[in-house]
């Protein structure tokens, strides 16, 4: 019978490298505290992606225009992008859409404030698996997934990604 210690050297630096690099969730799930989100340069997503290099704290919102809890999502984080947005906030609505019309029209409607992007090859949806309408996650600057909010419940919603925010940003120094 082969020793513990024979089975798991030839894996040993994999065991070393695991431990000591920040996870990255595995292509199709969604990433948890804690896991490097993926890069939004890297898909192909329709409209113009901001520069979140040097944001302090990012959230990417995944929307539709047919959800009513996106809708009620929307006005709070206007809210948030005037007040944080000059202390590093950036916020990216990532709509998953299939027709580019419904995602305008509910746009023209809304009229937010902050930057909108479609995500219509889902190459992102896919990479990021978010369980329902909307998921956000709240990033840090170096692009960790801090917090993961799953469906918008009003004003419990909006004092969570308030307090988040704000605890991010006493953190970092501008």
């Amino acid at each position: 019978m082969r020793s513990t210690r024979s089975l798991l050297a030839p894996h040993a630096a994999a065991i070393v490298v695991a431990l000591l690099v920040p996870s990255l969730a595995p292509a199709g799930e969604t990433p948890a505290p804690g896991d490097a989100f993926p890069s939004l340069e890297s898909f192909q997503l329709e409209g113009t992606v901001p520069d979140v290099a040097a944001a302090r704290v990012v959230i990417v919102d995944f929307w539709a225009s047919w959800c009513a809890p996106c809708k009620a999502s929307f006005p709070v984080f206007d809210e948030l992008h005037d007040k944080f947005g000059p202390k590093g906030l950036v916020i990216v609505a990532v709509s998953v859409d299939t027709r580019k019309a419904g995602m305008d029209a509910f746009v023209a409607r809304q009229k937010p404030t902050f930057p909108i992007v479609r995500d219509a090859a889902m190459k992102l949806v896919a990479a990021v698996d978010p369980p329902a309408m909307p998921t956000s996650f709240v990033l840090d600057s170096k692009g960790t997934v801090r917090f993961v909010h799953i469906g918008f419940h009003g004003g419990k919603s909006r004092d969570e990604y308030v307090e988040q925010i704000e605890s991010i940003l006493s953190e970092t120094t501008p």
